[in-house]
């Protein structure tokens, strides 16, 4: 009894209340949902299915990777697509050759970001333009290579999302915007 009384105390803590969401998500944004421990959930728990279903660790499709929006007769698995550039001027001239070759359907650009990074053992700091790029999964390939071909950049940033899910009429825009 003295045990479960000094956990009820330390769980209505304010400082533990306030912290734990803090750790909860840190545990999740470190291990992913998929390693942590789905089996153990008790089956009595109304969402244990769902998660299992969903993230449940079974081999990834030949896709982004995890959760992906599935195809139908409207829409394709689609992806965001993230590149950043060394100025305004490349970022134009990359977001509009991949909108012009139907690599994508939009692309935002975002100025004024700093990055900060490591190249050959320096920290590096740099004013960048991050461009965001709406496109479907299948042509990621193709756009990393169109990316590598027209950056000045020796290795350019190419870092794919999957869309799991949005609004039926933008994701229909998107399929129809883009090459197949």
């Amino acid at each position: 009894m003295a045990l479960a009384t000094t956990l009820s105390s330390v769980a209505s803590s304010p400082i533990l209340r306030r912290r734990l969401p803090f750790v909860g998500a840190f545990c999740v944004l470190s291990f992913g949902i998929s390693n942590l421990c789905l089996s153990a959930l008790s089956p009595s728990l109304p969402f244990a299915p769902l998660l299992r279903s969903k993230f449940s660790s079974k081999a990834p499709t030949n896709s982004v990777r995890g959760i992906r929006m599935e195809a139908n007769n409207k829409t394709v698995p689609s992806i965001v697509v993230y590149v950043t550039v060394p100025n305004k001027d490349a970022g134009k001239k990359l977001a509009e050759s991949l909108v012009k070759e139907k690599l994508a359907a939009c692309v935002n650009r975002v100025p004024g970001i700093e990055s900060v990074y490591q190249w050959q053992g320096e920290v590096q700091t740099d004013s960048e333009e991050l461009l965001i790029i709406k496109t479907r999964e299948s042509l990621l390939e193709a756009l990393q290579e169109h990316v590598k071909a027209n950056h000045e950049y020796e290795v350019p940033e190419v870092i794919a999302m999957p869309i799991i899910g949005g609004s039926t009429p933008y994701l229909e825009w998107l399929k129809n915007s883009t090459r197949d």
